[in-house]
């Protein structure tokens, strides 16, 4: 095979992995089916959005911007952070989550007719006879509702068995449970201001057919109290308040969501509640700020029925609101990160950073095929720089995740992805500082850009907020600092090493070095080298995670999954050493057990989450472990290429032998 042909090869493996890349990131950021028409749709005003998004709410044991909130419910419901619908005049409008928001809490009846859910097997909608559209596709709340209590009576039944035993639970049945969860999250939103809009019941003496506020009748509260206390000494209860009492809680239970809302104005009490539990608690007595409680409520019913008189008149009212939320919020220290974290979800900086990495797979692409001519050289630094944009567009966010976090950036796989993408692209600039060989430079901007896809993938898979606070036992930013940093260092460092040697085995595979021992020595040295950083961050990492184990659980290690994999990661990166120091594996040895190692990094790192077991499981879905062994199947590909491609040189060089010696026969080796 001459090197033209090989670096045909190569660019058409490039050309297919980055087809996949853009396909997936287009994918995930288009939905499926037609685009939905909402008739009376009208856009939210951008002045209501940029006070919407800088109000603060508590969710997830954290206070967030309301903005982030909606992102994450989205993501979980929709599958992605954007809907495309035509509205009012026929216009295509593009739906984000602060948007989709607003309209659950404030224009139910339109929120009803977007396409929030997505279906990814039709048979959940067959199953209860409803209309089905293809087998992925997205469906409003009114397309679902014939169907809807009877998917809940069967999600009743899945639940019993869950409880028992998850895993005795089919696939059908696992998404039809998921299903009713997401309908059951949207209407609690959508239910979540009732009160504020409907109020309670026509007031007794009053002129007829007048609603209650719930404020109004909050501040009624000690005398209802003190009726129903006596009517447990046997006197009678009005029929006006059994009615009030019946109806708030209701109200009460509408609005219960855990979205809490309301920051408590005592800063001794150290917690925030939903509209509901302010209701609730005023009418029980157990609230300490009566008084603020009738306020918030007030506001509340301000801002709902506002929107009757125009966007303005909303905004006016919502910004009086957010005003008094911000005030305590602030008394409270717990407002500093809100404008940070707002501008974080606003930037999409791991987007950019795509794009970056894109941009060097194109400008490697031409270095690759222009060599070293002029055109070779500037797409060779278009490269460096496109790569070094890309790595200040992950550092960036990553820095900001961690103020905002208040803790180191490596906390949860998520954070694990893109950390591990920021160290191999910084790993590859620097091989490629001390070796000017180039050879890095060509699939570091693949690998990069890919990880990016996992991450976004991941992240909608999970539909969670991965800033939320961890568990308490990982709540250590000492260890987190320590431990679990040096240990995802180890990570990227093994990944690397297995990238060289994947760029060694197409080398040599496809006679594209074209015989220069140099450039394989050079790579041979880079893989080494990141053996030993490996085996180094490895070990410490895995020795300071049995001290955090020891301090927190009482032991030292205790063949957890994880920390196995931990160990096999030093015990295979120590073989490797011997084997080489040894004299028992040359330069091919090295490599093709280096992309093994590969392997092994990613079983300690992904795929000891799937077995279920372990203080540091993860519990993944088992639908997700294909990916897991497609990466096997593909690292086993390239170990299995360069074993061929050993053995035919070693053949090859056994006939030349032979042809020197004048011997017939090649001799064995």
């Amino acid at each position: 095979m001459n090197a033209t042909i090989g670096r045909w090869i190569i660019f058409a493996l490039g050309l297919c992995a980055v087809t996949w890349i853009v396909a997936t990131a287009l994918r995930d950021s288009r939905p499926e089916g037609d685009t939905r028409t909402v008739s009376g749709y009208k856009p939210w005003e951008e002045e209501t959005l940029e006070l919407a998004a800088l109000l603060p709410v508590q969710d997830g044991g954290r206070v967030k911007p309301l903005g982030t909130f909606a992102g994450f419910t989205m993501l979980s419901l929709h599958g992605a952070r954007s809907m495309e619908i035509i509205g009012e005049g026929g216009e295509k409008v593009k739906i984000k989550p602060l948007e989709w928001m607003l309209d659950c809490f404030f224009r139910p009846e339109l929120a009803k007719e977007l396409p929030t859910f997505r279906v990814d097997n039709s048979e959940i909608l067959e199953a209860v006879g409803i209309e089905t559209r293809g087998r992925r596709d997205r469906y409003s709340y009114n397309d679902l509702a014939p169907g809807l209590d009877k998917m809940k009576q069967l999600a009743a039944s899945y639940e019993q068995i869950s409880r028992q035993d998850p895993k005795l639970l089919k696939p059908l049945e696992k998404q039809t449970l998921d299903q009713v969860y997401n309908i059951r999250t949207f209407e609690f939103l959508t239910g979540y201001m009732d009160f504020a809009r409907n109020g309670l019941l026509p007031a007794s003496g009053k002129v007829e057919g007048k609603i209650l506020p719930v404020s109004e009748v909050m501040a009624a509260a000690p005398k209802i109290r003190a009726e129903l206390q006596a009517a447990a000494s046997g006197q009678p209860v009005s029929q006006e308040v059994q009615t009030i009492t019946v109806l708030i809680e209701q109200a009460a239970n509408s609005a219960k969501f855990g979205l809490n809302l309301f920051p408590s104005k005592n800063k001794e009490d150290a917690e925030w509640i939903s509209a509901g539990g302010r209701i609730f608690n005023i009418f029980t007595g157990t609230t300490r700020e009566p008084e603020q409680s009738i306020k918030d409520i007030k506001m509340l019913e301000d801002v709902a029925t506002s929107l009757k008189s125009g966007e303005s008149a909303f905004r006016e009212k919502f910004a009086m609101l957010e005003a008094s939320i911000v005030e305590r919020a602030k008394e409270r220290d717990e407002y500093r990160s809100i404008p940070l974290e707002a501008d974080y979800f606003r930037k999409n900086w791991f987007i950019y950073a795509l794009v970056w990495f894109l941009a060097a797979v194109v400008s490697a692409a031409v270095m690759f095929f222009t060599g070293q001519t002029k055109a070779g050289k500037i797409s060779y630094w278009a490269t460096v720089a496109f790569l070094s944009f890309g790595l200040i567009y992950l550092i960036i966010p990553i820095v900001k995740r961690s103020i905002i976090m208040e803790r180191p950036p490596v906390g949860n796989l998520y954070d694990t992805i893109i950390f591990i993408d920021m160290a191999i692209v910084a790993f590859a600039l620097l091989v490629e500082w001390m070796t000017r060989k180039r050879f890095v430079l060509g699939i570091t901007p693949i690998v990069a850009a890919f990880l990016i896809v996992l991450a976004r993938r991941f992240e909608v898979g999970e539909g969670r907020d991965h800033l939320d606070p961890l568990v308490a036992v990982l709540r250590s930013n000492y260890w987190l600092s320590t431990h679990v940093i040096t240990i995802t260092l180890g990570y990227a460092s093994g990944l690397i090493t297995a990238l060289l040697s994947i760029v060694y085995v197409l080398l040599r595979s496809l006679r594209l070095d074209g015989g220069d021992t140099s450039l394989r020595r050079s790579i041979t040295r880079a893989a080494y080298g990141c053996i030993c950083l490996t085996l180094v961050l490895s070990l410490i990492g895995t020795v300071l995670g049995g001290i955090w184990a020891n301090d927190s659980w009482g032991r030292f290690w205790g063949w957890d999954p994880k920390e196995n994999g931990a160990l096999m990661i030093v015990l295979w990166a120590l073989a490797i050493l011997h084997a080489r120091i040894g004299g028992y594996i040359k330069e091919w040895g090295l490599h093709l057990a280096s992309i093994f190692g590969g392997i092994v990094v990613a079983f300690s790192w992904w795929h000891v989450n799937f077995l279920n077991v372990g203080l540091h499981n993860y519990g993944f879905a088992a639908e997700k472990l294909w990916t897991v062994v497609v990466f096997y199947a593909i690292m086993s590909g390239f170990i299995l290429l360069g074993a061929v491609t050993c053995l035919l040189e070693k053949r090859a060089k056994a006939v030349k032998t032979a042809r020197e010696f004048g011997v017939k026969e090649p001799v064995e080796v």
